[in-house]
C-alpha cells in the first residue's frame, strides 16, 4: 500500500502511517471477474452450459477493464495485483475445467478428470510464473498461453457444441485433448503476441476504424464458431512464432560462421 513521506520534527523523524484503504473502481472490475467465474461453475452446475461459457467471456472483458482503469486512474498497487491473480485463478484456471468437465470429460472417467487437473493446475503454474517474472519478462510477448486465452478456447469448444446441439459424446475424445493441450501450453516455453505495444490512445487510418466494425459484424453473425477460431488461431501462432525464431536463429548461426 502507499506510504506518506518521512516527516521530521523536533522531537526526530515521524515514523509514517500506513495509508488504510484499497482502490474502489479497479477492484469492481476483477470482483465482478471473480464473480463471472463462478457464476460460469453455478451454471455449469445446472446444465446451462451457454450460459457458462459467455460468463467466462464476460470475465476476460472485465479482466482486460481492470488493469487499463487501474493504469488510466493511476491507482495500481500490491493489493490489486494480487486480487487479480486471484480473481483469474478461480475466472481462466477453476471454471473452464469445471465446465468442460461437467460438459462431457466426466464420460471419460480417470481420463476426464485428470485432463481437468492438467488444465488447472497450469494455470496455477502459469500465473506464479507470470507474477515471478513480471519486472524481467519482455512487455511484448508472453511465455507459455495465457490463461484467458486457454479459458477462451475451452469455453467457446463447449459453446459451439452446445449450440450445434452436439453431444459430450461425440465430442469427448477432443475435448480431453483440446483440455490437456491447453493446460500444457500454459506453462510452455512458447512465446505468445502480447498486443500490449498497440497504442489505442494514437491516430490511425480511417480504414482502421471500418475493419473493426467489420470484424464486430463477423464476431456478432456466428459468435461461438468466430471466437472459438480465432482463439485457436491464436493457440497456433505460439508455436509457429517459436519455429520462426528458432529458423531465423539457424540462419544468422549459418551466416555467421560461413566465410
Amino acid at each position: 500500500m502507499d506510504q506518506e513521506p518521512v516527516k521530521v520534527t523536533e522531537l526526530g523523524p515521524e515514523r509514517p502511517r500506513r495509508t488504510r484503504g484499497i482502490y474502489l473502481l479497479p477492484n469492481l472490475f476483477t470482483t465482478a471477474a471473480l464473480f463471472a467465474g463462478f457464476y460460469a461453475v453455478l451454471a455449469a452446475m445446472n446444465n446451462q452450459f451457454e450460459k457458462a461459457a459467455i460468463a467466462i467471456f464476460l470475465a476476460m472483458i472485465l479482466d482486460g477493464l481492470d488493469g487499463r482503469v487501474a493504469r488510466m486512474t493511476h491507482t495500481q498497487t500490491a493489493f490489486g495485483a494480487e486480487y487479480d491473480s486471484l480473481s483469474d485463478m478461480v475466472a481462466f484456471g477453476l471454471a473452464p475445467s469445471l465446465v468442460i468437465y461437467e460438459w462431457g470429460l466426466f464420460t471419460l472417467g480417470r481420463l476426464g478428470w485428470l485432463a481437468a487437473f492438467i488444465y488447472t493446475a497450469g494455470a496455477a503454474l502459469r500465473l506464479a510464473r507470470f507474477n515471478s517474472q513480471l519486472s524481467t519478462a519482455d512487455k511484448r510477448f508472453f511465455t507459455g498461453l495465457p490463461s484467458p486465452s486457454a479459458a477462451a478456447i475451452v469455453a467457446a469448444f463447449v459453446w459451439v457444441a452446445v449450440d450445434n446441439e452436439l453431444t459430450s459424446a461425440d465430442l469427448a475424445w477432443p475435448a480431453m485433448i483440446l483440455t490437456a493441450g491447453a493446460g500444457l501450453l500454459m506453462v510452455s516455453n512458447l512465446w505468445y503476441h502480447s498486443f500490449k505495444q498497440i497504442d489505442f490512445k494514437g491516430k490511425v487510418p480511417f480504414v482502421v476504424i471500418v475493419v473493426v466494425m467489420l470484424a464486430f459484424a463477423v464476431i456478432v453473425s456466428e459468435p461461438p464458431l468466430v471466437l472459438f477460431a480465432l482463439f485457436f488461431l491464436y493457440t497456433l501462432s505460439g508455436p509457429l512464432l517459436s519455429l520462426k525464431r528458432l529458423i531465423d536463429k539457424r540462419r544468422r548461426r549459418t551466416s555467421a560462421s560461413s566465410p
